[in-house]
């Protein structure tokens, strides 16, 4: 983004609503494609902030990533450093680190192929079959988190 601020993509009530459902389903045991309910700890409150995610698994690691931009839950793991991933009353807490824009190129690529038909409209027309130099413009604006669940 050419602007000052980082990009991020507030979503539309129906959005919001969606997530919400989403959550709820997963807090309750039920994933749809994977995903999963992440919970981290408010940078400002203290508090465990809840959100739908869909973790995505590449070349053997997991991985967040945030299709809206800089959201509150980016800034929050930034902040933590972990959180935990939960799907009805499997829990599972992990540690994160974020990854710089060099490594992003095969991961948004993947997450693209994977959850492109849930998410291109966050990507500015960026899709799993962009070049490479597309999406690593794009890669700035779509935080991406290495996590690792403790055996």
């Amino acid at each position: 983004m050419s602007s000052s601020s980082p990009y991020y993509l507030k979503g539309s009530p129906l959005n919001v609503r969606l997530n919400s459902l989403i959550g709820w389903l997963a807090r309750h045991g039920f994933s749809l494609a994977g995903s999963a309910e992440m919970s981290v700890r408010g940078r400002k409150s203290g508090r465990m902030q809840r959100v739908p995610v869909n973790p995505h698994t590449y070349d053997g690691g997991q991985y967040l990533v945030s299709a809206r931009g800089h959201s509150q839950w980016v800034r929050n793991m930034r902040a933590a450093g972990g959180g935990e991933l939960r799907v009805g009353r499997k829990v599972r807490t992990f540690t994160a680190v974020e990854l710089p824009d060099a490594e992003k190129l095969p991961l948004l690529r993947t997450y693209l192929e994977k959850w492109g038909w849930e998410v291109n409209q966050y990507f500015a027309g960026v899709t799993a079959a962009s070049t490479d130099a597309e999406i690593i413009a794009c890669a700035p604006d779509h935080p991406v988190f290495r996590i690792t669940v403790p055996n």
